[in-house]
């Protein structure tokens, strides 16, 4: 047999045992060495053949395949440990995410999406979901700011995660006037349409003019109203049994308004009780009779007073 003949032979055999690993089938080295007339440590150069091919096809496929020995079932069978990539289905959804938060420059906005599809979708149907988000995205329109924010974001993420002071002039929404703020970051947080940096202030003069006074109750700062900003060198520290909650803070605030925590109670007469445990995920229901609830939540700040009075005849406060 000459060696184009050998070569055929170990392609066509390969090529067999890939394809019975893809169907779910355990191979078993002595039963495929004695099947193709080859000794077993042939078998066993298929099979690291087979896992080399798999793990350089990861970029194409998206999804982590390797080959593992089954002791259970003294043969070797196909594993998916992982996907890298998002479904369709998913990469669609963030995308109509992506939109409705209306986050970003619309330039920001097309190049993120851009990037999500080509990397997560295959090319096969990547014109498909273009196709389903392309009217949104052309009728996309742009937060009133009009501002770059994403790396004064990262930055602040960045001192955040290694607790530095920031200096900022942060613009007041009530006279459009700058102030300078010494702050202590605690958290990045995003609520309808906006990113907000919540943190507490340094300054004991500063905080005298605030409803409240504290280190349990940070700040809210609107990350695009903060003009300038200076990470110091400094570092701060915060007791393990002080750290800030994030999850639990975001929890208790409505609209990024600060203020003291509060207890609210109010009837709910409304069919669709979700839309109020959803938006209030410290809600209880303490009581329901013939279709009006009594719901008790714990919130942070005058937010909550603002989103009860837009749900009108829908909510009695007690």
């Amino acid at each position: 047999m000459d060696t184009y003949e050998l070569k055929g032979d170990k392609i066509c055999r390969v090529l067999q045992i890939y394809s019975k690993l893809m169907e779910g089938y355990t191979v078993n080295k002595a039963e495929e060495a004695q099947k193709y007339g080859v000794n077993e440590r042939s078998i066993q150069r298929d099979i690291d053949d087979i896992r080399n091919y798999l793990d350089n096809d990861v970029e194409r496929t998206g999804i982590i395949n390797t080959v593992v020995y089954d002791r259970a079932s003294r043969g070797y069978r196909l594993e998916t440990l992982y996907q890298t990539r998002l479904k369709n289905s998913e990469v669609l959804a963030v995308c109509k995410i992506l939109l409705d938060s209306r986050a970003f420059l619309k330039s920001e906005m097309k190049g993120m999406l851009d990037r999500l599809i080509a990397c997560c979708v295959p090319k096969s149907n990547q014109k498909l979901v273009r196709s389903l988000i392309n009217n949104e995205l052309f009728h996309y329109v742009e937060l009133r700011h009009k501002s770059h924010f994403l790396e004064k974001m990262w930055d602040i993420g960045l001192a955040i995660k290694e607790s530095r002071y920031i200096e900022i002039k942060y613009q007041r929404v009530k006279d459009k006037k700058l102030v300078a703020r010494r702050v202590k970051p605690a958290a990045i947080m995003f609520s309808e349409y906006y990113f907000y940096l919540a943190a507490f202030i340094d300054d004991e003069e500063v905080k005298k003019g605030f409803d409240v006074i504290g280190d349990s109750f940070p700040t809210i700062y609107r990350i695009d109203r903060i003009k300038k900003y200076e990470i110091s060198d400094e570092r701060f520290a915060i007791p393990y049994s002080s750290r800030f909650e994030e999850g639990e803070f975001r929890k208790r605030i409505q609209f990024m308004y600060g203020g003291k925590l509060q207890k609210v109670l109010f009837k709910f007469y409304g069919a669709d009780l979700d839309s109020i445990l959803d938006r209030l995920p410290t809600a209880v229901v303490l009581d329901e009779n013939d279709g009006v609830y009594t719901i008790r939540a714990e919130v942070f700040g005058k937010g909550i007073e603002m989103w009860l009075r837009s749900q009108g005849d829908l909510v009695e406060v007690i």
